[in-house]
């Protein structure tokens, strides 16, 4: 069987931006938020539009994807710490790299797969501890999926927030889908309404809407327009349970269960 071709992403594998990270939080007096990490990085850096626009799932670019790993192999490393509010901090470890202009990103990536024990990993372009959670899982399946497989995963979807007589109107190859359903609220009033759903990479410009609706959005007096981003998707599909089941589990405790066994001796 062929092995499945994955395209080259265009944004710098993450140990790139170990250096960037420890000359951010400088900058930002020694501690700064995801946010202001993430500006400053890009001041710093001054990656090009198509590098910063690129998207690793519906709801972060790629460029947080691989700051984030980035900043837990610094950490892991010892040259920056991250509070529970999330604001990450220069370590005196990380301030004495940036100052001798040592940082060395093989010993940092060593440090951290010897400590986790993690496999060599198959491209330098993602980290070997990487670990989806099943939010990352269901946005990748989403953004991956046969086009017609995911227009009947919007005709169900619609349906279930209580959508009838959910038609699909018009069919394309481009992972989109345009239909028109009805709606009715607290049994009394009916709206008909026409719906779209495309997969795409960033935001949703003005250009689209003009082309679902021919006129601006915004423009006084005209039909209101509502928009789903992915992250609000992967949240309605959870609601209902369309395609995924919420699982339960416990840690056991141990000690309980042989504090028992001794009081029965």
């Amino acid at each position: 069987m062929a092995k499945k071709k994955t395209s080259k992403k265009l944004c710098p594998s993450f140990d790139y931006f170990f250096e960037p990270v420890l000359k951010a939080l400088d900058m930002l007096g020694g501690s700064g938020s995801n946010e202001e990490i993430y500006k400053k990085v890009l001041a710093i850096t001054n990656l090009s539009d198509n590098v910063v626009e690129e998207m690793h799932t519906f709801t972060m670019s790629e460029v947080e994807y691989r700051l984030m790993w980035a900043r837990t192999y610094l950490k892991n490393f010892g040259a920056v710490e991250n509070s529970k509010q999330g604001v990450w901090a220069l370590t005196s470890k990380g301030a004495k790299m940036l100052k001798s202009g040592k940082i060395d990103t093989k010993e940092i990536k060593k440090f951290t797969n010897d400590k986790h024990g993690a496999e060599k990993p198959e491209s330098e372009d993602v980290p070997a501890a990487e670990k989806k959670g099943w939010r990352e899982q269901v946005a990748d399946i989403l953004f991956n999926m046969n086009p017609y497989a995911f227009e009947k995963l919007a005709q169900r979807l619609l349906r279930e927030c209580g959508f009838s007589d959910v038609e699909v109107t018009r069919k394309s190859g481009d992972g989109g889908i345009d239909g028109t359903g009805k709606l009715r609220i607290n049994g009394i009033f009916s709206f008909n309404v026409a719906f779209q759903c495309k997969r795409y990479k960033g935001q949703v410009g003005a250009p689209q809407i003009r082309d679902f609706r021919g006129e601006e959005a915004s423009s006084e007096g005209k039909r209101l327009i509502d928009l789903m981003d992915g992250e609000e998707l992967i949240n309605k599909l959870a609601e209902y349970g369309i395609g995924l089941n919420e699982v339960k589990s416990y840690e056991i405790d141990e000690d309980f269960f042989n504090s028992l066994e001794e009081e029965s001796i």
